[in-house]
């Protein structure tokens, strides 16, 4: 048995004795460490310069190819189909996302774990429309109107 499994297996013996109430406050006291390291970089991260900006020519933005390529390109799997986001995973994307100058910037040289995506794998065209689509999900409800949380 390694150490962690016995650490593990001691540690939970000793909240069975506390019940229900002790293993819960447990659970979300791991959920809520996890959810507190995702928006700091770690101490050992270097600041990054910025990168150049980047030139976007001028042309009409398709929302529908935006989303298909939101697809094809996997933007899903860590930003969600809506661009939501996760703690776990990435930062929120949608609704208001950034400009198309900073989204182009970012994504050909990002920052933490997220891959490059260099122009010979999508086009400042394609990020565009896939911007287009970002820009058209709408604002979710506000806590402050939902009546079970007043």
């Amino acid at each position: 048995m390694s150490t962690f499994s016995a650490r593990t297996k001691s540690c939970c013996k000793s909240f069975r004795r506390f019940g229900t109430t002790a293993n819960t406050m447990l659970t979300l006291l791991v959920l809520a460490e996890s959810l507190a390291w995702v928006p700091y970089a770690s101490s050992g991260q270097k600041a990054q310069t910025p990168a150049p900006k980047a030139k976007v020519s001028k042309q009409v933005e398709d929302a529908d190819q935006g989303k298909r390529l939101y697809a094809k390109y996997g933007c899903y799997e860590c930003h969600g189909y809506q661009g939501q986001g996760s703690a776990a995973a990435a930062p929120r994307i949608a609704p208001d996302p950034i400009s198309i100058e900073a989204l182009i910037a970012y994504l050909r040289h990002p920052a933490g774990e997220m891959p490059p995506y260099t122009e010979r794998v999508v086009s400042d065209a394609e990020l565009a429309n896939i911007r287009a689509f970002l820009a058209t999900i709408p604002q979710g409800t506000k806590p402050s109107d939902v009546t079970l949380l007043k």
